[in-house]
Parts: structure tokens; C-alpha cells; sequence
């Protein structure tokens, strides 16, 4: 009887312990994102011309719809956050995620994340998290009302002004070389602000009892305290000792062309400021002085066939860059000739700058024939600086029509910024303009053969006397559709970049000038006709050659 009964006790021994100890079941199957497409674009570098993308997640198996809120997140570069919309697809195995229409930004980078929190509807977690950023396109709504062609020109010229005027240095009046400087001033920038000075005036933004007075303080500054070597002025100063800031190493006296430059301004204001008011011939005196001290033939170093930009005290010529075309220093050859004391030959002018003629192209761009300079141009400012008074209209050499030379540079600039050989975002019949600027973390001077995606806005802006349409319709853009961007409280920023959502925060004096006084030389030719109606500038073209109807 014992063995019968001990049986079945062991069978239900062996019974209880298999309930007690049941298999484990099966792990669900690993969440895997099999596919994104974003906006049918290729990437991985996504940048949009829309304000509405779409996002599409293919999944390995269906996917619970609750987890999706907390695993999915949008986000700009501010770091906020942006709402969206989901839409499922193939038994919730595909979600297509919408942002809320109007909550993206123009041109702002964002950023999609997917978390390992976003689960199966088996319960399965998301093997891996996934992320990636894109930018937004172009925001094409005005930011601003509807004024005529006219009136934002001028728009452009006072708020541009302000950096010159508000912004000027508090003891010196002189310019400072850019919204960051300090007490840093620049002589070549200057100049061109004596130019946009005269243009104020004449537009009203100023009275000419206070333009007078601003000039009075420079030209104090420039005749008394500014350091001055053989009568030129270096790059920069400080704007309160006058004395100079060095440049670079080997940069810490004389730069001819800043120099020319400025000589260029006061001159035009001096033609200015002609009537016989008393403070107004002293301002001229004054003016006098100082152009007549600067030694421009010294400058030949060892009387070289040449101008040589930089001198120094400590170093010498230890720089030994000659002055030489096709760039932006003609105006410097032109005011080496004016002097009557310290003034160069046509030699030096046909030798040294033109090169006997080796700064002639002739070569045909974009359709376009370019009479000098470099390959497809060169930077804008090359058409921009010497001719803020030198003008162009009519003017010719031996070696070209300066007109026709700027009119083709510019074209050239423009046409190879519309057909965009680089494939750079944003770049367009509306937006173009290459020349020296700031660019993300440094500066260069752009160019067609120095192309790096970036707009500066002054160069299409100062080539409004010779692209007249083309730079309107491109003023018109920078201020309508990327106004919220680039106008602020010294007019457009200095440079952008919309394939990478940059945007400049800074200002330049030589890059705000020539909008100033090309939008005005535009207008009225009001520039042009102040600075070459004065004798030594008349007398100087007539010496190197030129002919024009004015001389």
C-alpha cells in the first residue's frame, strides 16, 4: 500500500513544480526605422525652398501611436519647440509627420530627433535613435509695406547714413571700420563717409550746418593729431590719440591707397563747401593742407616707375607691395598726378598701374567681353571705390572706357551669380553680389573664381549705376524678402549666406559708403560731378591721358 500511494504524490509534486516555473515568453521583435525620406530630397544635407515639409518613417512592424508624442520632437536652433501633425500609413507601420502650418521660420536651421522611447505595438522599444537637421527655405511673404523704387532708394541711403553719423567716433568724427571697433577709425572709410556726408546733406537727413561741423571736427583731427608719414595716413588710428593702430605686423605706418581714399572725400567736400562763409573757407584751407602735405612721389621708393602702398618708419618697405591694375587704386594714381608739389608722371601711371598694358583681359564672360582685371572680374568693390568720385560716364585711356570696364564687371558678377555654377542655395537673378566681406568665421574678397556662397548686399547695391535693373530688383529683395534678416539699424548687415542660415551681424565702413554715394551718383550724379570739378582732378586725368566730356 505504501508504494501504490507514493506514486501518484510524485506525479503531483512534478505537476505543481512546472506551474510554478513556467517558460519565458518570447521577446517581441526589435523596432527597426527601415526608411526616412524627407521631402523627396536626397540629402544628407537637407535644405528646403518650402515652409511645409514632410517627413515619412517606414518602421519594420506596426508602431503605437500613444508613443509617439514623447519620442518625437522639433526643434529650431533657438531650441524651441515645434509642433506637428502625424498622419499613419500600412497599418500604422508609416507615419508621415507635418509641422504646424506657420510654425516653421524662414531660413532657420531645425532639427527632427526620434527616441528609443517610441514603441512597437508589441511592445518592442525603437532599436537605435535617429536625428537630423534641415533648413528652412525662403519665408517670400513682405516684411515690410510696399513703398516705390524711389523712395526705398533714399530709405537705403538714410539708414545706411546712420552708421556714419550716430556711429561716428564721439571725438574724432571719423568713421569707424566697422560696429565692433572701439576707438579703432579707418582713413579709407572716412573718406567714403565724407562722401555719404555730402549725399545726406544734399537729401536732407542732415542740415549743412551740421555736416559742416562734423568735417570741421575731422579735418581738426586729420591736420593736428592724426599720425601722419611723408603726409600720408596709415590704415587705421585711434580715433581719440590719432595715434596709429598697426594693421599687421609690418603694417604700422603709411597706406597710400587709404590714404587716396580719403583724399578723395575731402575733396569732394572741399568742392562742396564753396560758398565764401567764413567757416567754410577755413574748412577748405584746412583741406588744402592737408592734401598738399601728402608726398605721393616719395612713394616711388627710390623713384621706381611705381607706387608702393606701405611705408613704415620701423620696417621700411619690408611690405613691398607696388600699386599695380587692374583693382580698386585707380583713384590712387589719379591723386599721385594732382599734386603740384609731390605729383607723378603718366609713366608711372602707364608703367606702374596698367603694367604697359598687361592689365588689359579681353576675354569674353557670360556673354559679356571685360575690357580689364582678372578672369570673370574680380570683387565688385574693384567697380565701387575709385568711382564713388572718379566718373566713369564717358571716361576712357589707351587701355579702355571705364564705363563700359564697370558696366561689364558687373554684368559678369550678375550673370555668373544667376546661372550659380556652385549650385550655391538662394543665389538668383534677385540675389547676387560678389565682393569683399565678412563671411562665417573670417573675411575674403569674393569673387566668381573666389566664389563662397556668400552675398554681400553693397555689391549690387553700389553697382546700381551700372546694373540699374538688376540691383533694383536685388535691393527689393534684400529688403522685402529677407528684411526681417538683414535690415537693421544701419541698413542692410554686411553679408549672408543662405545655405547655412548666416547672417552677419556686423557693419563695415568701405562696405556701407559706396551705398550711400553710388545709389546718389545714381540719382543725380551728384558725387561725380563734386570731385572731378575740382582743377587738380581735372588736370591729373588730362596728364595720365584720359578724355572724357567733363574734362
Amino acid at each position: 500500500m505504501r508504494i501504490v500511494l507514493a506514486i501518484p504524490v510524485f506525479v503531483w509534486l512534478s505537476a505543481c513544480t512546472k506551474k510554478e516555473n513556467p517558460a519565458p515568453p518570447p521577446e517581441p521583435p526589435v523596432l527597426k526605422l527601415v526608411s526616412m525620406r524627407f521631402h523627396n530630397l536626397p540629402g544628407p544635407n537637407y535644405v528646403l525652398t518650402t515652409l511645409t515639409p514632410s517627413v515619412v518613417y517606414n518602421f519594420s512592424q506596426p508602431v503605437s501611436k500613444s508613443s509617439l508624442a514623447d519620442a518625437l520632437s522639433l526643434t529650431d536652433d533657438a531650441g524651441t519647440v515645434i509642433g506637428f501633425n502625424s498622419r499613419w500609413e500600412r497599418g500604422d507601420s508609416t507615419v508621415v509627420i507635418t509641422p504646424v502650418t506657420g510654425a516653421l521660420k524662414g531660413l532657420t536651421n531645425h532639427r527632427m530627433s526620434l527616441r528609443r522611447s517610441l514603441k512597437s505595438l508589441s511592445g518592442a522599444s525603437l532599436q537605435s535613435e535617429f536625428a537630423f537637421s534641415f533648413l528652412t527655405g525662403i519665408d517670400s511673404t513682405p516684411k515690410f509695406p510696399a513703398i516705390t523704387n524711389d523712395s526705398l532708394l533714399t530709405l537705403v541711403q538714410r539708414q545706411t547714413f546712420q552708421y556714419f553719423w550716430n556711429f561716428g567716433h564721439p571725438v574724432s568724427g571719423m568713421a569707424r571700420e566697422r560696429n565692433t571697433s572701439g576707438d579703432l577709425v579707418t582713413t579709407g572709410g572716412t573718406g567714403f563717409g565724407i562722401m555719404s556726408m555730402v549725399a545726406a546733406i544734399h537729401n536732407g537727413f542732415i542740415t549743412r550746418q551740421q555736416g559742416l561741423e562734423r568735417l570741421e571736427t575731422m579735418v581738426q583731427f586729420l591736420g593736428t593729431k592724426a599720425q601722419r608719414f611723408r603726409g600720408a595716413f596709415p590704415h587705421w588710428m585711434n580715433g581719440i590719440t590719432g595715434n596709429v593702430i598697426p594693421y599687421s605686423a609690418n603694417d604700422d605706418g603709411a597706406d597710400l591707397v587709404e590714404t587716396s581714399f580719403l583724399a578723395m572725400g575731402l575733396i569732394t567736400a572741399r568742392q562742396y563747401f564753396s560758398s565764401s562763409d567764413a567757416r567754410e573757407s577755413e574748412l577748405r584751407l584746412r583741406i588744402n593742407q592737408i592734401i598738399n602735405g601728402i608726398e605721393w612721389n616719395w612713394f616711388r621708393k627710390n623713384n621706381e616707375q611705381v607706387l608702393y602702398w606701405h611705408w613704415s618708419p620701423t620696417h621700411g618697405w619690408a611690405i613691398n607691395l607696388k600699386v599695380t591694375g587692374w583693382n580698386e587704386c585707380l583713384i590712387t594714381y589719379v591723386m599721385a598726378a594732382s599734386s603740384a608739389s609731390h605729383g607723378i608722371s603718366d609713366t608711372v601711371y602707364k608703367r606702374g598701374f596698367a603694367r604697359d598694358g598687361a592689365m588689359v583681359n579681353g576675354k569674353s564672360f557670360y556673354g559679356t567681353t571685360l575690357p580689364l582685371g582678372e578672369d570673370r572680374g574680380g570683387p565688385l568693390f574693384y567697380a565701387h571705390y575709385s568711382f564713388l568720385g572718379i566718373d566713369p560716364r564717358g571716361l576712357r585711356d589707351q587701355f579702355a572706357d571705364y564705363w563700359q570696364q564697370n558696366l561689364s564687371h558687373s554684368r559678369i558678377n550678375f550673370e555668373h551669380c544667376k546661372l550659380n555654377p556652385n549650385n550655391w542655395p538662394g543665389y538668383s537673378a534677385s540675389c547676387w553680389g560678389l565682393t569683399a566681406s565678412d563671411i562665417p568665421n573670417g573675411y575674403t574678397a569674393s569673387s566668381p573664381l573666389n566664389d563662397r556662397g556668400v552675398i554681400a548686399p553693397t555689391a549690387a547695391v553700389a553697382s546700381l549705376p551700372y546694373t540699374p535693373t538688376q540691383s533694383m530688383e536685388a535691393i527689393r529683395f534684400f529688403y522685402y524678402t529677407l528684411g526681417d534678416k538683414l535690415w537693421k539699424e544701419y541698413g542692410f548687415v554686411d553679408a549672408f549666406a543662405l545655405g547655412q542660415a548666416w547672417f552677419a551681424n556686423s557693419f563695415l565702413a568701405i562696405d556701407q559708403g559706396p551705398q550711400i554715394v553710388m545709389i546718389e551718383n545714381h540719382k543725380s550724379g551728384l558725387l561725380w560731378n563734386l570731385f572731378t570739378s575740382a582743377p587738380e582732378v581735372k588736370a591729373a586725368l588730362r596728364k595720365l591721358g584720359f578724355s572724357a566730356p567733363y574734362l
